[in-house]
């Protein structure tokens, strides 16, 4: 498996997708190195996946932060000797309608879904250009590829990720950098974004729906492990992971 030893970096990666990717990946041999906030729950993965026989290091990292981004991925060339893959993993989704003007929430979703991810680029770019390789992971949402009533900024941020990685995608294959791209597009996915949702109508309808169809983490994991397992001269860009519930 090409997963084996490869060094990645996983933002978000204190619960939920970022949790059970870590987890997964480090399974099958990758050395994952985890940023997040909440470092209590950082040191107990790395504890988890450690106890298992795998290797993990972490970072408390705020991804609206250039600089503890690129600490986060120095901790990892420090630690493991390089750099492979980021996994650009954090994200909020606080959904209200437009009309209820909760603009507090409109600058974190772009601090964080967006220049969150641009600060994960610009800490990778210079080492994966000057390796001439490297893999960009990022999750992006269904409300990235499909317009949501209740989502219109939220989904604003995750299509213009999903824009992001075609883009980078296409230039380095111009410039020959030999970057591969991911944008992942998770639909009812049973994660702590609910949690973020401050919106009374939009929380009680979200936590409705998610228990009705939602689905464990783990089902995009396996999407990560896929994606990073595959061979440097292939490019599997882009997925959707829905409920099969889910219409």
């Amino acid at each position: 498996m090409t997963v084996k030893n490869k060094v990645i970096v996983i933002t978000g990666a204190s619960s939920g997708i970022g949790e059970a990717s870590a987890k997964l990946l480090a399974q099958n041999g990758a050395k994952v190195v985890l940023g997040a906030r909440r470092e209590n729950r950082l040191q107990a993965i790395v504890k988890d996946i450690e106890a298992a026989g795998g290797r993990a290091a972490y970072a408390v990292t705020d991804v609206t932060k250039p600089a503890e981004v690129k600490h986060l991925v120095q901790v990892a060339q420090d630690q493991f000797g390089g750099l492979d893959v980021i996994f650009n993993n954090a994200g909020i989704m606080p959904t209200s309608p437009i009309s209820a003007l909760h603009t507090d929430e409109w600058d974190q979703m772009i601090d964080i879904n967006i220049k969150g991810v641009l600060n994960g680029v610009a800490a990778v770019m210079p080492i994966f250009t000057a390796q001439k390789r490297g893999q960009i992971i990022t999750t992006s949402s269904v409300a990235g590829i499909k317009s949501f009533t209740g989502a219109g900024v939220y989904g604003a941020t995750k299509f213009a990720v999903r824009n992001l990685m075609e883009v980078i995608r296409m230039e380095s294959a111009q410039e020959g950098t030999n970057i591969r791209t991911v944008s992942l597009y998770p639909a009812a996915i049973n994660t702590e974004l609910l949690h973020t949702i401050t919106d009374k109508t939009s929380k009680e309808n979200m936590d409705a729906f998610y228990k009705q169809v939602g689905i464990a983490p783990s089902a995009v994991a396996n999407v990560v492990n896929f994606a990073v397992d595959q061979p440097e001269d292939v490019n599997v860009n882009e997925f959707t992971i829905y409920p099969t519930k889910q219409a």
